[in-house]
């Protein structure tokens, strides 16, 4: 095959990812967007010629699907966007690698359980980017994937791979012989329409709403960039409790407001006694049965001991950790703190072992030291109070298996509270909002989403937006939402598949270095 026809390929490859992803009405194209890149790794016999197809690929998806960073960090976004796209070429190296030596199925497999085993790590290390993950890109297709209750994403990962390598197949056999036998054809049917039909006969019924508990929704809309320039922090919270008070009735148990709602950093311990705050809690005693959900700049001091690995120091020698926080308010109970766990990679957080580049990563507005964090998922829950709520904080809700943690934790209703204004009216808030839609699926909880410029929604358990609210505009949601106690198979189980696929990874690696360790003892 010519070099310019195997470039061609490459580009298709990675166009045909970025046109199935959210928000793109081309959902089908991800069924069929590895089969170029595998017909050149079919025509290909240097790993190096593979991996700069594969890598021209990958970087086509990262861009095409990811440019919305730019808004927040250009220098950064370019670097995570080629960092992202080496780090995917890695599983595809060692399915190369194998192809030669194997049969078929055998390197198939390899296919799958590799890519597999990258997005499980790319989930839990330190530099975790798992917004790409292959099976986030049916999130707007909620009635297609009801079995992530069982599978979480990881079966639509699963599923997305075996219909490639089908696909792949089957065009082999055209390009051989000039046709597909019908027989052959009747499988790839079947892997690909089942799992929908199956999803269609499974979506449960909603609970209905005429529960005598609701929730009420504030979508500020402050902008990011200007948010101490043009609004002072009392004309912040005024506009907060204003559209508060405007949507608040007698059967209101809970209001939440977004991330960094309130803004002025502040010690954990003395929130309740600042005195810019105090309108808050003027707002709590007008409403007294009524739980405040927001988040919060926060800080809380060590004294002369780095308590923690992401500790600062202050010029008097005193430690201190800086929060990215949601705080739970009811007058008459004490503060409930929750600190943000999962950490966007430098912006929030650096690895430990990029430690030694934090002046680059600073001078590109990135992080030396970054937010200090909790150690998991915290609940909050108040005496006569019917939710118990998760506080999940933006970049959170992209991981399946950490918002499942809240459930296992006794959460009832899933509050997402984000603010998606860094990033502008791209498709970037939209696919945020949509990978919700799977934790709602997952779990089978309503939730709560607010959004500081939008979108502010609430989603039932099958991935279904009820109601929400526009872009860029002040707005207020209230809704009778119901507690769900189901509890799901993924949230008992967590993710059981990409472990399963994983230690078949490991297993296949290690076949691999048995192979290479007697090859070389025989030379």
């Amino acid at each position: 095959m010519k070099r310019s026809h195997l470039f061609l390929l490459s580009i298709i490859s990675g166009l045909l990812f970025v046109i199935a992803w959210p928000t793109f009405p081309f959902t089908f194209c991800i069924f069929f967007a590895w089969v170029p890149l595998l017909h050149i790794a079919h025509n290909v016999s240097k790993v190096r010629a593979f991996i700069g197809y594969a890598f021209l690929s990958m970087l086509i998806w990262n861009i095409g699907t990811t440019w919305w960073i730019w808004n927040s960090t250009d220098v950064g976004s370019i670097a995570a966007m080629i960092a992202n796209a080496v780090l995917m070429c890695i599983p595809l190296w060692g399915y190369f690698k194998l192809k030669n030596k194997s049969n078929q199925f055998y390197s198939s497999v390899a296919f799958i359980v590799y890519w597999m085993l990258f997005e499980w790590i790319h989930l839990n290390w330190q530099l975790s980017w798992p917004w790409l993950t292959l099976g986030n890109v049916f999130a707007t297709h909620p009635n297609w994937v009801q079995w992530y209750a069982i599978t979480g994403v990881s079966g639509g990962t699963l599923w997305v791979l075996i219909v490639n390598l089908l696909l792949f197949r089957l065009s082999q056999q055209y390009l051989e012989f000039k046709k597909i036998p019908l027989q052959k054809l009747l499988p790839v049917f079947i892997v690909i329409f089942l799992p929908i039909l199956i999803s269609y006969f499974s979506i449960p019924t909603i609970p209905n709403n005429n529960n005598s508990s609701n929730v009420v929704i504030v979508q500020p809309n402050i902008d990011p960039y200007q948010k101490f320039e043009s609004l002072s922090t009392q004309a912040q919270l005024q506009r907060l409790i204003s559209l508060s008070d405007s949507a608040i009735n007698n059967e209101t148990n809970l209001v939440v407001w977004p991330e960094t709602a309130l803004p002025e950093p502040v010690a954990q311990n003395q929130l309740s006694g600042v005195g810019m705050y105090q309108p808050v809690f003027k707002f709590l005693q007008q409403h007294p049965s009524i739980t405040l959900l927001t988040g919060v700049e926060s800080y809380v001091t060590y004294g002369n001991e780095k308590a923690t690995p992401t500790a600062h120091a202050m010029p008097n020698g005193t430690y201190y950790d800086a929060f990215n926080s949601a705080v739970a308010l009811h007058v008459g109970q004490p503060n409930q703190f929750y600190n943000k766990s999962k950490l966007v990679p430098g912006v929030e957080s650096l690895p430990t072992f990029l430690n030694f580049m934090a002046p680059v990563f600073e001078q590109f507005g990135g992080t030396t030291g970054g937010y200090g964090r909790d150690t998991g998922a915290v609940v909050f829950s108040e005496p006569d109070n019917p939710y118990k709520m998760a506080p999940i904080i933006c970049y959170e809700s992209i991981y399946g298996g950490y918002v499942a943690d809240y459930v296992r934790k006794g959460a009832n209703l899933l509050t997402i509270i984000t603010n998606d204004g860094w990033w502008g009216n791209t498709p970037g808030h939209l696919q945020h909002l949509n990978y919700a839609r799977l934790r709602a699926i997952e779990t089978r909880k309503f939730i709560a989403r607010s959004a500081n410029t939008g979108i502010s929604a609430v989603i039932s358990p099958t991935g279904q937006i009820i109601t929400s609210t526009g872009y860029n505009e002040p707005a207020v949601i209230r809704y009778n939402i119901p507690t769900e106690a189901t509890t799901t198979l993924y949230v008992k189980w967590g993710d059981w598949l990409y472990k399963i696929t994983g230690l078949i990874a490991l297993l296949v690696i290690l076949y691999q270095l048995y192979g290479w360790l007697a090859l070389r003892l025989r030379k």
